[in-house]
């Protein structure tokens, strides 16, 4: 079943890097490059703070005195309910979530950060926001030029 994924994968990105510039696949090759570089970081950060690195995907996403229902937060990690489930008991057994029903809909379950949660949540946020000794070597203009390229791609 994996190797089908990787290869539906494959296919999808080859199809959209022959239609693509070769400036365009330099450049995505690269912030790909980037992003995995800085995502090998997760593993040594979550472990500092005592969660897995899922934990800290799901801590990231859940904003303080915002509840968001547990299926959302499924279908944003592109996972099974039941392993935010999991996943939300062992936050929930640290004291950093609490889980209760949504005011519009009884079945369903919303999660909000406890104050703890929401501390551990701005350590994490901090940590991950810090940009790598890389982003200093770029010039205060090519870090502007960075931002302006950027947030012309998220758009």
């Amino acid at each position: 079943m994996l190797d089908d994924v990787n290869h539906l994968v494959y296919e999808l990105y080859y199809e959209a890097m022959k239609s693509a510039s070769p400036h365009a696949c330099d450049a995505w090759q690269l912030l790909m490059q980037l992003f995995f570089a800085q995502r090998a970081n997760l593993p040594t950060l979550a472990a500092e703070l005592q969660l897995s690195p899922a934990q800290c995907h799901l801590l990231h996403l859940i904003e303080p005195g915002r509840p968001i229902p547990m299926g959302e937060l499924a279908d944003t990690l592109a996972c099974d309910a039941s392993n935010v489930t999991g996943l939300v008991d062992r936050l929930e057994s640290r004291g950093l979530v609490r889980r209760r029903p949504s005011p519009e809909d009884r079945r369903v379950k919303v999660l909000d950060l406890t104050p703890a949660g929401s501390r551990l949540r701005t350590v994490l946020l901090d940590r991950m926001t810090t940009p790598p000794a890389a982003v200093g070597r770029l010039s205060v203009r090519e870090q502007r030029a960075l931002v302006r390229i950027l947030s012309r791609l998220i758009e």
